[in-house]
């Protein structure tokens, strides 16, 4: 089954984002979550975000042994283009605002009709499905917007993730750069 065909598209507004990325999921364990476009205004958001992650939370999403992002890089993370840059995040909310359990995004290959992907779920927020919901919207954004591929590494030991990938039917196969990594691919 092709699982980027299947989810419906609900349309709410945020300005200067696909308005289609917009919706509220309810998750396995009864909590929810709005998944929304990240916007240039999540910097602190996503800065809380990554610090939170445990170390091997971390290790699996950036393949480097960082506790933090650097103002650049979380420059990069948040002032998002939408065309060769698409980013999205699942919030909850607190009494101080919304606060980021899960981060995915992709990054057109410049003239290739692919896309490479990378998301990260809060560990008090993973095995209840939120993972799978994000790459999905991901996938389904990526096939909407003319991609044919979308391309991703992950740790060879992250059985969670290659499971997820293999179970929406992702191609996984060795690293051809990295022994310590598999990539995946989904074909549109």
């Amino acid at each position: 089954m092709n699982w980027f065909h299947s989810l419906p598209v609900r349309t709410r507004g945020v300005r200067g984002s696909p308005s289609s990325l917009v919706d509220s999921v309810l998750l396995a364990d009864g909590r929810s979550v709005t998944v929304r476009p990240v916007l240039p205004t999540d910097l602190e958001a996503e800065r809380r975000f990554v610090v939170d992650l445990s170390p091997q939370s971390r290790w699996q999403r950036f393949h480097l042994g960082i506790a933090s992002l650097s103002d650049e890089m979380l420059q990069a993370f948040t002032c998002i283009d939408y065309r060769t840059h698409v980013a999205l995040i699942a919030a909850r909310d607190d009494d101080a605002g919304p606060v980021m359990v899960a981060d995915a995004r992709y990054a057109v290959l410049a003239d290739t009709g692919h896309a490479e992907f990378a998301i990260a779920v809060a560990d008090d927020w993973q095995g209840i499905g939120l993972g799978r919901e994000m790459l999905v919207r991901l996938g389904m954004h990526a096939r909407r917007s003319g991609l044919r591929r979308l391309c991703g590494d992950i740790v060879r030991g992250n059985a969670a993730m290659i499971g997820l990938a293999r179970n929406l039917g992702g191609r996984v196969y060795s690293h051809p750069d990295d022994m310590l990594l598999m990539r995946v691919s989904f074909d549109f």
